[in-house]
């Protein structure tokens, strides 16, 4: 029986929930005719109900609506749009595809893109996006499903709101977290598998987690084999196609007998529960490009629903690719910009999310030419916007295309240091002419960063999700992606790793030594530098990807992490603890000041810009900024009573040595009868590499220090 329907309202976007059934409201500016779709289940083929909307009765300027009287919440629908085939004039309309709601807070099914019939291409053919796929997709798709507002006991729920300045960033897989075996948690893979690792974070000192993208995304937008013939699929999550609905993956129970939304319970039970430990809630969201491809991918949503708005194109037929990931989405067009909005303040609002992680940022600054809008544009809405206020909001200032912004956002925005990676890596991969470069990172990267108003918006890091591991950072010097099935053409070849004379594991004991060493090098010189550091999940269990860079389609062992004992394991995890609690006792390591050697100050003298640091080389005030300089000390000054009343604020003298021989530092003098005692020292074996125990750190009785070769030391004056 068809349902009673009246015109309904084209705002708010998406299906609202109402005492006497559901409003649907979605855009089409160029399709000429939209179908609603209802259905009772997730397999159901044919639809409950199909509902013509009226171009005339049921449209208010480009938005189609319909009130459905009796619908309920759980109810299953999904869309349908008619309009012009066109594709070399941006037009890709096809009303044999099932279509997902771009509102929709909850989805139910897989998507299933191997079918190339049902999606409409031949990839044997160049003019394959030009044929016309008559084949219904509806067994291939999700279907988006009504939720009304849900009642939620927040208990209370209070953000931790810690300033970035005493930030631990902690990047995470909610799936890669808990799905291995040795986890040993109740529900491995899921949002409350996460939740049993927060000892974990607790321990390791962390403040906030940033979890990798849990938008739904399309996991099945590969259709690549491995080697061994394995299906791979879409890991990492980077395929977002529904902006407010959480990866249904990730939840307890399989989605076809789960409650309607229980993944959004799920979701929030897990954010409940880290702001009760105190830990932060971070989203890596990807507005950049959707899980539809380039001009040979599926019509899911967008494409659908109007192509021409939705994406960036070239001559109409081609997708503007600055995303690498085959498509570019739209992101300065009014529409894009709600949309976007609209998603950022529901996760902020509903699901009580403390900030985003924006991957490839540069793109939502770009126009719809592709042109950089300076001073314009939705990254100003987006640090603008009054309900966003106060979320942490960090860029990756750059995309596939050449556009490099890091230190160019707004002043609100933190932002990804690709820099510091790098010229970490290289001091200690012991490469030429990077000791200044060091330095200048260390200092908070001001040549970056001066514009903002701390070095705290300069997010330090090693390793991320992209890119080797810490352990297979000094274990190999070449990718081995051969198991992505692209014989070993992704991931980067630029990976400013090293070896050390064997390429992958070993059972050298020596060696081993070796590269923990400088694998404990590089965790120093983040934990010391100024900017907020950020810790890449598995490091401090010295995980590897057997060397490769670019898992994003490894749903295995290579992804998952282990959490078995093991003594490499153990020593790795205890000195990357010691170190971040280490840090967060002492503000010195952390002040909202940027310190520059080579900066100019109001006067024109060289070097005076943030004196809080002191530069020396093995001799005092005489650091060796020359090409072959291989080795670097700083004295971190203390700051008088009462500076930080609540902390140790004492005087702190770091050493890096990459280079191959031992090097023999001269110490500072420290003033009221001060001594210096060691923290930290690289080339020890455990327990003597980082102290514990403040109180039982080993007094240093002489003037001067003998740094190791390729070794780290932290000393502590009190």
């Amino acid at each position: 029986m068809t349902p009673r329907t009246t015109t309904g309202r084209p705002y708010p976007l998406g299906a609202t929930v109402l005492e006497d059934g559901i409003n649907f409201a979605v855009f089409s500016r160029n399709g000429t005719q939209v179908y609603l779709e209802l259905f009772e289940a997730a397999d159901q083929s044919n639809p409950t109900t199909s509902l013509a909307l009226d171009p005339v009765r049921n449209r208010t300027g480009d938005v189609w609506h319909i009130h459905v009287h009796g619908a309920r919440h759980g109810q299953l629908y999904g869309y349908r749009v008619d309009g012009p085939y066109e594709p070399y004039a941006g037009h890709r309309f096809n009303v044999n595809k099932l279509l997902s709601d771009p509102y929709a807070r909850s989805v139910i099914g897989q998507y299933d893109c191997e079918h190339d019939a049902v999606f409409g291409w031949d990839r044997t053919s160049s003019d394959a996006d030009l044929s016309f796929s008559t084949l219904d997709s509806v067994d291939h798709t999700i279907k988006s499903v009504a939720l009304a507002p849900q009642k939620f006991d927040w208990d209370d729920d209070r953000r931790p709101a810690t300033p970035l300045d005493d930030s631990v960033f902690y990047e995470a897989h909610v799936r890669a977290m808990s799905i291995d075996a040795s986890s040993g948690v109740t529900h491995p893979g899921t949002y409350l598998g996460l939740i049993e690792k927060i000892p974990h974070l607790l321990e390791l000192g962390v403040t906030a987690i940033e979890l990798l993208p849990v938008h739904e995304f399309n996991d099945h937008e590969r259709t690549a084999f491995a080697p061994d013939g394995t299906r791979l699929e879409n890991f990492w999550g980077y395929q977002t196609l529904c902006f407010f609905a959480p990866e249904q993956a990730y939840a307890l129970n399989p989605a076809t007998i789960r409650a309607p939304g229980a993944e959004v319970a799920e979701f929030k039970e897990m954010v409940k529960a880290m702001h009760r430990a105190g830990i932060e809630v971070i989203l890596d969201v990807v507005f950049n490009h959707s899980g539809e491809g380039n001009e040979h991918g599926p019509t899911l949503s967008f494409r659908g629903l109007d192509n021409a708005v939705y994406y960036m194109l070239h001559d109409g037929r081609y997708y503007k690719n600055y995303s690498g990931c085959g498509n570019t989405l739209n992101c300065n067009h009014p529409l894009l910009k709600h949309l976007i909005l609209d998603s950022l303040r529901y996760w902020v609002v509903e699901m009580h999310v403390d900030g985003f992680r924006f991957d490839l940022a540069t793109i939502l600054g770009r126009g719809g030419r592709g042109q950089w809008l300076d001073g314009l544009g939705l990254l100003y809405d987006i640090g603008g916007d009054p309900v966003l206020r106060g979320c942490k909001l960090i860029a990756e200032s750059w995309d596939a295309e050449g556009m490099y912004k890091v230190g160019g956002f707004p002043d609100v925005w933190a932002e990804w240091n690709g820099r510091f990676r790098d010229d970490v890596r290289r001091f200690v991969r012991g490469d030429a002419g990077a000791v200044a470069d060091l330095a200048r990172r260390l200092g908070g990267s001001r040549d970056l960063f001066g514009a903002k108003a701390s070095p705290a918006h300069s997010i330090n890091f090693v390793t991320c999700h992209d890119g080797f591991t810490l352990r297979d950072l000094v274990t190999y010097s070449h990718k081995h992606n051969e198991q992505n099935g692209e014989e070993n053409r992704d991931g980067t070849n630029d990976n400013v790793s090293a070896n050390y004379g064997v390429e992958g594991e070993t059972d050298d004991p020596e060696l081993r030594r070796l590269r923990r060493r400088q694998a404990k090098n590089m965790l120093v010189a983040l934990l010391a530098a100024r900017g907020t550091p950020m810790l890449h999940h598995g490091d401090e269990l010295w995980h590897t990807k057997q060397g490769n860079n670019n898992t994003y389609c490894q749903d295995n062992e290579l992804s998952w992490l282990s959490w078995d004992h093991e003594r490499e394991r153990d020593e790795m995890l205890r000195f990357t603890r010691e170190l971040v609690l280490f840090r967060r006792r002492h503000p010195g390591l952390r002040r909202p000041a940027f310190v520059d050697p080579f900066a100019i100050d109001g006067s024109g003298v060289v070097g005076q810009i943030g004196r809080s640091i002191t530069w020396h080389g093995i001799e005092l005030g005489k650091p060796d900024w020359s090409y072959h300089s291989h080795s670097l000390a700083l004295h971190i000054h203390a700051d008088p009573p009462p500076i930080a009343p609540d902390s140790a604020d004492d005087d702190l003298f770091v050493i890096f040595n990459a280079w191959t021989e031992t090097l023999d530092f001269n110490l500072p003098e420290l003033p009221d009868g001060k001594r210096w005692y060691r923290i930290a020292d690289t080339q020890l074996d455990p327990p003597h590499d980082i102290a514990a125990d403040e109180s039982k750190a080993v007094l240093i009785t002489t003037s001067h220090y003998a740094a190791s070769a390729r070794s780290a030391i932290i000393l502590l004056g009190r």
